[in-house]
Formats: structure tokens, sequence, C-alpha cells
């Protein structure tokens, strides 16, 4: 199959040398981009900014802002069977950039933030896109209601929710243990582990989502 995969966080722009950015490391995305690919699977890889190699045989395409992310997978999606949205990408940007470095000229600071693009989102109701969708959940309370919602209100076949609070998991590290949550108020637990093993795993249960989906195939 072909897959689209995005990942790490993106970085909205202050002034010249600040951003508004968050702590996602990428590793989780890249690392099923790598489990993709090493089971066969055509993948492309639209990365907002990590400190980690391409993947070797992964088609990549580096971004920064959620406004190009949002661009890149509009361009690309509509070759792809399954998405993966692994990114964290900003849910604000400042309304504007300032032209030169902002002073420390004042005890306080006021910004002014806009929504930036729901890609996920997008996915079905703008992009077209009719494959298997899947997104995750980052979240510090309500894992599961939060992730259910998600999945119903975005027309996903599948959400992976992690609760970002825990130590040990999740942003900055190197492991991590995910609630997959399905429709129908279905769940499934996958314990802490290391991100390359638990992408070997959540694969198996995309896939497994590809096949249910092709039977059932999205609603209009």
């Amino acid at each position: 199959m072909r897959f689209l995969i995005t990942a790490g966080p993106t970085r909205e722009p202050l002034d010249p040398v600040r951003y508004l950015s968050n702590r996602s490391s990428g590793r989780m995305g890249y690392a099923l981009a790598e489990a993709a690919r090493e089971a066969g699977h055509q993948v492309i890889l639209i990365s907002g900014p990590v400190a980690l190699p391409a993947p070797s045989g992964v088609q990549t395409y580096l971004v920064e802002t959620a406004r190009q992310m949002y661009e890149a997978v509009q361009t690309h999606i509509a070759d792809a069977d399954v998405a993966i949205f692994a990114a964290a990408v900003a849910d604000y940007r400042p309304v504007q950039m300032a032209a030169q470095k902002i002073k420390k000229e004042t005890a306080a600071l006021s910004l002014t933030l806009e929504r930036t693009e729901d890609i996920l989102g997008s996915a079905r109701s703008v992009f077209g896109f009719r494959g298997t969708l899947v997104g995750f959940a980052a979240e510090t309370e309500n894992l599961i209601p939060h992730a259910q919602e998600k999945l119903t209100r975005k027309g996903c076949d599948l959400i992976i929710a992690n609760d970002v609070s825990q130590p040990g998991i999740g942003f900055d590290s190197l492991e991590n243990a995910v609630t997959l949550c399905l429709p129908g108020g279905q769940t499934h637990v996958l314990p802490q582990q290391e991100k390359t093993a638990l992408a070997c795993a959540l694969l198996t249960h995309i896939i497994r989502a590809a096949g249910a989906s092709e039977k059932n195939p999205p609603h209009e």
C-alpha cells in the first residue's frame, strides 16, 4: 500500500529568531515510516523540524509551519491508501510575524494568535481522502473521551491516544504507551515499549483497520 505519514512539530514564527512550537521529537512518526517501509509499503513522510536523519527508502518532504504541512499533505494525500497524522501541529500561530527581533523593552508582552489549518480535519472534508485515516491524540486528561470524540469529529478509522502527562513516555522519550480507539467505542491498549517496537505493533492494527475500511468506506 501507499502510506502518507506526518511527523514532528511545527514552528510558528514570532520574529526572525523566535517561534511557537512544542516538544515533539518526531520519533513516533519516523518509526512508523520505517516500519511501513520495512513491511514493503511505499511511504511519503512529511516532517516538521526534527533532529533525526531521513529514513532510507522513504520519500521525505521537510516543512516548518502548519500551513506548509497542510499544503504538502494536500499535494500528496491523493496518492495514499493510508494517511497517518502523527505530527504535533501547532494549534495557533501569531497573527503577525515581527519583521525584526522583538526587543525586551516592556514588563509584559501580549500576542494575538489565530488558529492554524486543521490538517486531520481537512482530510475527508477538504482533500476528499477516501482511504484509511489515522490520527493521534496527545492528551493530559480524559484520554479516552477526548480521543473518541476526535475519532468521530474528524472522520478517522483509528485514533492513537497517549497521555503525555505520564513521565517516561510520549514527547522527548524513546518509549511510548498508547490506547487505540476505534469506531463503536472499542479500545485496545499497547503497553509501554520502545517507539520502534510500538511502531511495528501499530502498523499491524493500522493495516487491519485498512482492511475494515475497504469493506465499510467512509460516508460523505
